[in-house]
């Protein structure tokens, strides 16, 4: 790390004890800054990278509600509102039971700088609730999303702050979100969430975008190097909204999908998986991959029950042990370690993209690195769904409704300017190819003249 930036560092572990995750995105940025801060010293001198590594606001509330037994229940809920230089806060909600103040944190760090790589007028924060959805009746994730939206509300607004959904948060939960904030603002204001039904106000592609986003982005990649998806073998892991829809727009572009995975194992189709029936498993009936194995023949599923990728420690191994020639990691954060990257890379692996927020660790990028694999980070590459979000927000402001062609066509544009504007910082900054680098230095330089430009605030 450049001398200027290990005091911010040490600064930012004194601060932020035991918040893992957000040390982690925060030494990636400062780990690139080293060639921005030489250029321009005017970040330096106005406290720029302190000032961004700071949120301008941190909110936490109790979230009591009632069971369908009766009982009184509490969870705790989060909003960090990290950035604002460039417009309304803009970031998911997710609710799962491994939330807490470090992990929000580090989605809201990152949502900042992804956000500027979209080039649209969105400022960067996060939230969600220590929740668990899972085996909830739709009744008590009702009461629930009405209690936590009663303290939210008066946090938020069109023009202030606009969550949206992430891990645990569907259209579901975003429509009794949306009712609560109706009933107690007496307003109809489609613009404070975005995520929402088709039908009340929500955009077409967003279910699709940001795994469809990050295959154009891998596309931009395989491009640069003479290549394209046709005839590649392509292992996805997750199976949820992004994983399902990133594997649809790789099969579309010629690529063969053969794996996937859950929380319960991962399961392998060489035939390339079905998407008709993926989606029936998961999106209709909500059941486990092994379902899946059952009803396809040229199916297996693995049971691994460690996680979204398995474990490279335990004897099923995991999804990353598939041989494939592009890996996108779409399940949740740390999720791809360095053992997983060396598996990858034995058995051919040439592009990774993240459609997950930080899914691989820092060593298996090292790996990566050494290797020569394309790497595409989460805050380039996964940008794709708070791209779609935005097109909603103008949809919502201009009261109108675009088409599926046109909002898909205007997500493609978007994620090639993303991946041409990485690979263009990168090189000015002297480490061509590097994504890392180009996406890490591209957002930082676009909020940080907007922060010198508003002063000291």
């Amino acid at each position: 790390m450049n001398p200027t930036l290990q005091p911010i560092f040490d600064e930012i572990l004194a601060r932020n004890p035991g918040e893992t995750e957000f040390h982690q995105a925060a030494r990636e940025l400062l780990d690139s800054l080293g060639p921005v801060v030489a250029r321009h010293p005017e970040y330096t001198d106005a406290a720029i990278i302190r000032r961004v590594c700071e949120p301008e606001r941190q909110i936490i509330f109790r979230v009591p509600w009632v069971d369908d037994a009766g009982q009184v229940q509490l969870n705790r809920g989060f909003r960090v509102e990290f950035n604002s230089a460039l417009g309304p806060y803009k970031g998911g909600l997710r609710f799962h039971p491994s939330v807490y103040l470090g992990i929000v944190k580090f989605l809201g760090f990152e949502q900042i700088f992804k956000n500027a790589l979209t080039g649209m007028p969105i400022g960067g924060g996060k939230g969600g609730s220590d929740f668990d959805p899972k085996g909830r009746s739709d009744a008590e994730i009702m009461r629930f999303c009405q209690s936590f939206m009663t303290e939210l509300y008066r946090h938020i607004g069109e023009y202030t702050d606009v969550p949206a959904g992430d891990i645990g948060v569907g259209g579901r939960e975003i429509g009794y979100l949306f009712g609560q904030y109706k009933r107690i603002t007496n307003r109809y204001e489609s613009g404070v969430l975005t995520g929402k039904g088709i039908g009340w106000g929500g955009s077409l592609v967003r279910t699709e975008a940001t795994g469809y986003g990050t295959v154009y982005f891998a596309n931009e990649i395989l491009k640069a190097r003479k290549s394209s998806f046709a005839g590649k073998t392509v292992v996805v892991s997750g199976s949820g909204n992004v994983a399902i829809y990133a594997a649809e727009k790789a099969a579309e572009l010629g690529a063969t999908v053969v794996a996937c995975s859950d929380s319960s194992g991962y399961v392998v189709d060489e035939k390339g998986l079905d998407l008709d029936l993926l989606k029936e498993v998961k999106e209709v009936r909500r059941e486990r991959l092994s379902a899946y194995a059952e009803a396809r023949e040229s199916a297996r599923f693995v049971a691994t029950g460690t996680g979204s990728s398995g474990s490279s420690g335990s004897p099923a191994g995991s999804v990353w042990d598939v041989p494939c020639d592009i890996a996108l990691p779409c399940a949740t954060q740390n999720e791809l370690d360095g053992d997983h990257a060396l598996a990858l890379v034995r058995n051919g692996c040439t592009v990774v993209a993240e459609g997950a927020n930080m899914p691989c660790t820092p060593a298996a990028v090292k790996v990566f690195a050494d290797a020569g694999v394309a790497f595409a980070p989460g805050k380039a590459a996964n940008a794709g769904g708070v791209a779609t979000s935005a097109l909603e927000m103008q949809q919502n402001a201009s009261r109108d409704s675009w088409t599926f062609a046109h909002t898909e066509a205007r997500l493609e544009e978007i994620m090639v300017g993303i991946h041409d504007r990485c690979l263009a910082t990168a090189d000015a900054y002297g480490a061509p190819g590097n994504y890392v680098a180009g996406a890490n230095i591209a957002g930082f330089i676009q909020v940080a003249d907007a922060m010198l430009a508003l002063g000291v605030i």
